[in-house]
């Protein structure tokens, strides 16, 4: 059985909630964390963890919602934190891709929300592109701890994320056959990997250019397998130990 960390669902991206369910669990994955971060699918997502057991939540304002966000939508954020089965906070983080206008303001709303999981003690869903010494500079401000989402960075920058207490999201990327994801996983090994699949987004080599989904987590697992030379089974016990511990699910049921 296998734990998705990240994935997106939405109604606006699959026409049929209850069908995707069922296709994962048929797919041997035993829990999904949907990651909502804006305030529409926050509302939303907090829906689907009501209605179907397989499903837990990380919710939070992600960068580019930045111009979106008052304090009192932060206020509202905090009291959804505390509902059932949202077991962390994200993705939050910085985004530089497309400039950095917003820089102080996007630095501003990730310190709020480190803040917020401090206080409560919950784990980070980070999201950082084109800004990761600024990421990493911010983080060590709190005490928290978490997952790199989406993890594409060199291996030093890994050993930097790791040593701060922080687990590497591992997706599709690892299977397209320009990714140097395999090298840096090789190095780190699996104690520091946790499964995701940021569907809709980025399916893996075969599917890629298609719409993502969780049932695509075991294609990601063989590869990581396969770089690891370890059995499929230990990949998906030790990376699902990892997201157990680190979200605390089993006390999340």
């Amino acid at each position: 059985m296998f734990i998705d960390t990240h994935c997106h669902l939405s109604i606006e991206d699959y026409e049929d909630i209850d069908q995707v369910i069922l296709e994962n669990k048929k797919a041997g994955i035993d829990k999904i964390i949907v990651s909502a971060c804006t305030k529409e699918s926050i509302l939303e997502s907090l829906e689907y963890a009501k209605k179907y057991d397989m499903v837990y939540l990380t919710i939070g304002y992600h960068p580019s919602e930045v111009n979106n966000i008052n304090k009192d939508d932060i206020n509202v954020l905090k009291k959804q934190l505390l509902e059932e089965k949202v077991v962390g906070v994200g993705e939050i983080g910085l985004d530089y891709h497309y400039g950095d206008d917003d820089k102080e303001s996007q630095k501003n709303l990730f310190r709020e929300q480190l803040s917020i999981a401090e206080e409560l003690n919950l784990p980070v869903v980070i999201h950082s592109r084109d800004a990761t010494k600024d990421t990493i500079d911010i983080l060590k401000e709190y005490k928290v701890r978490g997952v790199i989402h989406c993890f594409s960075g060199s291996y030093e920058t890994a050993k930097e994320y790791i040593s701060m207490g922080f687990y590497l999201g591992i997706g599709g990327v690892v299977t397209f056959s320009n990714s140097h994801l395999g090298e840096v996983i090789e190095k780190v090994g699996i104690d520091s990997v946790v499964l995701e699949t940021d569907s809709p987004y980025l399916a893996p080599t075969p599917y890629r250019g298609k719409k993502n989904s969780s049932k695509y987590i075991p294609i990601i697992a063989e590869k990581i397998s396969s770089i690891l030379n370890i059995s499929l089974e230990e990949v998906s016990i030790k990376t699902s130990s990892n997201a157990n511990c680190l979200f605390d699910l089993k006390n999340k049921m």
